[in-house]
């Protein structure tokens, strides 16, 4: 049974963060120029980190709050959620994508154009342009989220009440340390928007890399995630829930064996009574 609200709510998510997201990239180079500093990537990496924290509170409840294929992936192969459901949930995210960066365009056509709109481009040159050295770090990156990811939200014995923080803060870390060699894109659908808006040459070339080491990234943690940790302890709870119930129904039948014997000796007692009578 697919769930079309939910599609729509990841549609609006999508969109939040690769409005706000690719914002806050155009508006640290107008704040603080050209080039990578400490405060243009403490801005970035807010802009992020912020933004999906807010969506997870927002639509957590509604749709799971994925935002990205490359979450939404795993979720599919570990059945958190049916196939229907999780194309649905990938096609939406990539249409609220592509009409947050089209916005973008439209609300800021000159200083956008600079940085594609948040774009990524590729490897840096920190990472010497290496494509092998990129697509490693966009595995572990995306490895590193989606763990959360599942460990707070999918774990039933997580404290739900932090799972929109903790998620919101891993996309903040991630940012301050992969920006400045891959631009810590994470998401497929994030990466893909600026793409095809602008059709870039540069950025079309790329996006086979963040797409494959996203979802490479994310299936890995999804996978341990849920068959090492989350389904071992989920079955511990279920076996000591079952002792625990025997348990309790074992006592209930004793204290009902109890309860006969006594009201017998009553009885007994009642009719001794009356023959001394």
């Amino acid at each position: 049974m697919v769930n079309p609200r939910a599609w729509l709510a990841e549609a609006i998510a999508t969109y939040a963060l690769v409005f706000f997201g690719p914002l806050s990239v155009i508006l640290s180079v107008v704040v603080f120029g050209d080039g990578l500093t400490i405060e243009s990537i403490l801005m970035i990496s807010l802009g992020h980190g912020v933004v999906i924290a807010l969506m997870v509170y927002a639509f957590g409840h509604v749709s799971g709050a994925h935002i990205n294929p490359a979450v939404t992936i795993p979720m599919m192969i570990t059945k958190k959620i049916s196939v229907a459901d999780g194309i649905g949930y990938i096609i939406f995210q990539v249409i609220g994508a592509i009409i947050a960066t089209l916005s973008l365009m439209a609300i800021l056509p000159e200083i956008g154009k600079p940085v594609l709109w948040g774009g990524h481009g590729g490897p840096s040159e920190l990472l010497n342009h290496s494509v092998m050295s990129g697509f490693v770090v966009e595995v572990i990156l995306t490895f590193f989220l989606v763990l959360v990811i599942f460990m707070t939200v999918v774990h039933k014995k997580a404290p739900k009440s932090v799972y929109g923080a903790a998620i919101g803060g891993m996309v903040f870390l991630l940012h301050i340390v992969g920006v400045p060699l891959t631009g810590a894109s994470m998401n497929p659908a994030r990466s893909l928007a600026p793409a095809i808006t602008t059709g870039d040459a540069g950025l079309l070339e790329i996006q086979w890399l963040y797409w494959v080491a996203p979802i490479i990234g994310g299936i890995i943690a999804g996978v341990i995630m849920n068959y090492v940790f989350i389904n071992k302890d989920e079955a511990k709870t279920k076996s000591e829930s079952q002792s625990s119930s025997t348990s309790t129904s074992k006592s209930m039948s004793d204290l009902k064996k109890y309860e006969k014997k006594y009201l017998a000796r009553l009885e007994k007692q009642k009719k001794a009574d009356k023959m001394d009578e």
